[in-house]
């Protein structure tokens, strides 16, 4: 039986296979009846879930959130697995690693120094970083249909990304005292691709933690950015997003663990942050691509067992 590590090193030979043979692939027809109207963000049951409907949100609303995608109980107890690799990864744990920490090596094609050394810090890290935490994730994710659902979305088989799969704790920074925009599309700095992000909630957020601010309108292009008030040249400021959600307005979901916002490289969102949440968030972020429509110079993981 293969060591995390060592599965992990294999899924990634895998993934550089599929996308060197991707041939294309087509999204399923969107079933906008099964999702019916919604005056804002979109919300289902898992048990409604379909690629059909997904499609349908993503056209609609640019997104989905599933109440319950994964059992409040295991993503609970997830979120202890998420602690533990950092206090191995910190050096805080001096037990046995037992695969919590590992720094991934990609095939020699790929440099991962600049974007590790970008995402590295105390509340963030590469979910790859962690071999052990990847295979209990992705067992997960196994159960509670996501991968099956990726796969009839995308229309291929998924893979997931080195550098765009991340464990995050994330806190109210009472030390901004000057309001910032952290709006964006992942689009901007993916360009052409084919992507289906799960951001699994592990804790509640949005109102005693840092949650997600959302447009849920459909975006069919990217919005200027780096303009006056963006954080980063590849993001939107405060501005331009509350042109872009018009009268809708931007919303700030309420998420439990176990909760998972859906979407593609065109949504706009952000860290929502309000200077009196007390509590840490806790989520994955996990992009999934088509191999066909994989980002040039990231690095693949094949998400699904080989036959």
């Amino acid at each position: 039986m293969l060591s995390p590590s060592e599965s992990l090193k294999e899924r990634h030979r895998a993934g550089l296979a599929l996308v060197e043979r991707a041939s294309g692939a087509d999204h399923p027809e969107p079933d906008f009846e099964a999702l019916g109207n919604h005056p804002d963000v979109p919300e289902v049951g898992p048990e409604e879930l379909s690629p059909a409907l997904l499609r349908a949100a993503v056209l609609k609303h640019g997104c989905l959130l599933v109440r319950g995608l994964v059992d409040a109980d295991e993503a609970v107890a997830f979120r202890d697995k998420m602690d533990a690799a950092f206090a191995a990864r910190d050096g805080k744990d001096h037990s046995a690693n037992g695969g919590y920490h590992e720094e991934f090596e990609a095939d020699e094609r790929f440099d991962l120094i600049g974007p590790r050394r970008s995402v590295t810090h105390p509340e963030s890290m590469w979910l790859v970083d962690s071999p052990r935490v990847t295979d209990e994730l992705l067992e997960l994710f196994d159960r509670a249909g996501v991968l099956e659902l990726a796969s009839g979305y995308l229309g291929e088989p998924p893979l997931f990304s080195v550098q765009k799969s991340t464990l995050r704790r994330v806190r109210n920074n009472p030390d901004l005292t000057v309001p910032v925009s952290f709006w964006h599309q992942d689009g901007a700095f993916l360009k052409e691709v084919r992507a289906l992000n799960i951001w699994l909630s592990l804790s509640r957020c949005g109102d005693v933690a840092p949650g997600l601010d959302l447009v849920p309108t459909r975006i069919n292009h990217i919005l200027p950015t780096g303009t006056e008030g963006a954080f980063f040249d590849w993001s939107v400021s405060q501005a331009v997003a509350e042109e872009a959600a018009g009268d809708g307005g931007i919303h700030r979901p309420i998420f439990e663990p176990g909760d998972a916002l859906l979407f593609d490289e065109l949504s706009l969102h952000a860290t929502a942050m309000s200077p009196d949440m007390p509590d840490a968030r806790y989520a994955v972020e996990c992009w999934f691509f088509g191999p066909s429509g994989f980002p040039e110079g990231y690095a693949p993981i094949a998400s699904l067992k080989a036959p």
